[in-house]
């Protein structure tokens, strides 16, 4: 049997009361709604408790427990909310290049959601943590989109014809503009991501010993005024124009205070992450 979510309860959990047809301003108000208010977080990863990807356990973290997750985890629930709604949506496979060279091959373990309307395709990613994607952006390529918070754009290296066929070493890259630099979030190339893939994605991120997400606590939300990032100890708020402050948690009651405050995340006290940035931290 099908699943359908709960969308009364999603769309409670994002604060959203406006329109649901399946149209481009829809699909720019939910993105923007969701990563405002369910935190990109691995805090699960880190206690070792594993990620479940069925559909009911994921839309029961999220929304029903108030939680957050990492891709695998909101986009799922957003492609499962979009697709309720009636939207053609399919998820899509990546790979994150935050920070990475374009030498080195990260593996494929970022999943997004395409949407096609009538008026052609859209992205939706409210699942890349600190650079989750606050409106729906065009397929098109070469074309500086705005989004209520960074422009964004798409570009391609190989050999492409449209979007349909492309050579074997064609590839897509999505961007941010940070300043007066584009720099790469993710590479892909359009081949849907099925649910096996993204199980076996899941299993490899949460669980292989050299997944960064084994390795730091990293929780992230958007903001009215920009963007809100948590990495181990260091709280970093940036605004839309790029200043930037920076908090350094001092213990782990700090910690436990700022995620409840800044994220809506709530553990019991004494709780402690497996990650190696806060072994040190009392």
């Amino acid at each position: 049997m099908t699943y359908r979510p709960d969308l009364a309860a999603y769309l409670a959990r994002i604060g959203y009361a406006g329109p649901t047809p399946p149209t481009v301003d829809t699909l720019h108000a939910l993105s923007h709604a969701h990563v405002s208010t369910i935190p990109f977080e691995n805090a699960d990863v880190l206690l070792d408790r594993g990620i479940d990807l069925d559909p009911a356990a994921v839309e029961a973290k999220l929304v029903g427990a108030g939680r957050g997750g990492y891709c695998f985890e909101h986009n799922s629930l957003l492609l499962q909310v979009l697709t309720a709604l009636g939207f053609a949506a399919r998820p899509i496979s990546a790979r994150v290049r935050v920070g990475r060279a374009r030498e080195f091959t990260p593996a494929r373990t970022h999943v997004f959601v395409r949407v096609d309307l009538d008026d052609g395709p859209w992205l939706c990613d409210v699942g890349v943590g600190a650079w989750s994607l606050t409106s729906a952006i065009r397929l098109q390529l070469d074309e500086p989109q705005p989004t209520p918070h960074e422009p964004r754009r798409i570009i391609a290296e190989g050999a492409w014809d449209g979007f349909a066929r492309r050579s074997p070493d064609a590839r897509l890259f999505h961007q941010v503009r940070l300043g007066d630099e584009w720099a790469d979030v993710n590479e892909f190339t359009l081949e849907v991501m099925p649910e096996i893939d993204r199980v076996v994605g899941n299993w490899y991120t949460s669980t292989h010993p050299r997944s960064h997400f084994r390795d730091r606590l990293i929780v992230a939300r958007a903001t009215t005024t920009g963007r809100l990032t948590l990495v181990d100890r260091t709280l970093t708020r940036r605004t839309h124009d790029g200043a930037t402050v920076v908090e350094t948690l001092p213990s782990y009651d700090a910690l436990l205070a700022a995620l409840a405050r800044e994220f809506g995340l709530t553990f019991p006290a004494g709780t402690r992450f497996g990650s190696p940035g806060l072994a040190d931290l009392a």
